[in-house]
């Protein structure tokens, strides 16, 4: 054998007699601590186990678990098992908005400024009256020796919309702009040139409010008042109009909403052409709405105790047909149907489409 092989075979020979003794105390040694700590599920018993591991001794031992030292919530737990000691839930199902709600923006995630819709905006194409009124007009006929009236089916048309200026931080109570218009077109008289028969114009300005009060099974959602002031813009014989203090409050529960209101009439010069008005509208009016698989049907009523003059109308608006569009049919009886028929007695019935309900 060659003296080289010798050689490599003693260098061998030495190595295997200094490494077997090292590994065979590696192999009886007993495992890292630091392989047990690995397997700890929980991170806070985790750290703590490398720390004495490290030498690191910690000053407590670490008890409970991981959420319950970090006043965690267990994740299957249940509202009522996270119930604090008066009872009351950890937190609570968000409040589905009413119609009252909906309408007035009392929900607090609403814009602090919007504007939006006030009474019903829709056009009656077709409006039959039982009784003309055509006494205001007399003179203007006579002066134009035209003795052909006034047709007994015309347009009506309203449009109505309100914006809020400023709200507290819940939305709870709210200052309004509101302005509605309703006018009477004589579109089918051809033979008085389509005339505008009569406007009406009321800007408003009021407080609104929700009391979030319970009674008798209702939820009174609504607290209005304000300043209103009604007129027709004519002068002379053909001038109407009223200013108002009102007060207005709503009820709801479920589909059915009870809306009143009571208002004072400011007192007017002696010019007032309208002394009497009073006589006819009275000094109030109440409203029920009830809403059923997307139609409502609405009740008015108003007038005067004192001299037994008042009117009644009655609506019915569908869900959407065309659009945003509903089907919209309204039935009057009594005085007022214009500021220019306060005083005048009349049955009317009208068809046509509503943009929006009231609720």
């Amino acid at each position: 054998m060659p003296p080289i092989y010798r050689r490599t075979r003693a260098v061998l020979f030495v190595l295997a007699l200094t490494t077997v003794p090292a590994t065979a105390a590696a192999l009886a040694a007993p495992p890292s601590p630091l392989i047990h700590c690995h397997q700890i599920a929980d991170s806070l018993e985790r750290l703590a186990c490398y720390d004495r591991a490290s030498g690191r001794d910690t000053d407590e031992p670490v008890a409970g678990s991981t959420a319950d030292r970090l006043n965690l919530p267990d994740q299957a737990t249940t509202p009522d098992e996270t119930a604090d000691k008066s009872g009351a839930p950890a937190y609570e199902e968000a409040r589905t908005p009413s119609m009252i709600d909906t309408v007035w923006a009392f929900d607090a995630d609403s814009s602090r400024t919007l504007i939006t819709t006030h009474q019903r905006n829709y056009a009656l194409l077709g409006r039959y009256t039982s009784s003309s009124n055509e006494t205001p007009y007399s003179s203007l006929f006579d002066d134009f020796g035209d003795s052909s009236g006034l047709d007994a089916v015309e347009a009506k048309l309203q449009i109505s919309f309100k914006t809020r200026l400023w709200a507290s931080n819940d939305r709870q109570l709210g200052l309004w702009l509101a302005y509605t218009q309703q006018s009477h077109w004589q579109v089918y008289n051809d033979e008085q040139s389509r005339p505008f028969r009569e406007t009406n114009y009321m800007p408003e300005l009021f407080f609104s409010y929700r009391p979030g009060l319970s009674f008798a099974g209702f939820d009174w959602n609504l607290l209005n008042a304000g300043y209103n002031h009604q007129s027709n813009g004519r002068s002379g014989i053909l001038s109407r109009s009223w200013d108002r203090l009102f007060v207005e409050g709503g009820v709801e529960r479920g589909n059915l909403g009870l809306f009143g209101r009571l208002w004072y009439r400011i007192p007017e010069n002696n010019e007032d052409e309208n002394p009497d008005i009073t006589d006819y509208y009275g000094y109030g009016d109440l409203t029920a709405l009830y809403r059923i698989n997307g139609h409502s049907l609405s009740l008015k009523v108003g007038g005067s105790l004192a001299s037994g003059k008042g009117a009644a109308e009655i609506s019915w608006v569908t869900p959407p047909i065309i659009g945003p569009l509903r089907g919209y049919v309204q039935l009057f009886s009594g005085y007022g149907e214009s500021l220019i028929d306060y005083n005048w007695y009349q049955n009317t019935v009208g068809i046509g489409v509503a943009l929006n309900d009231l609720y």
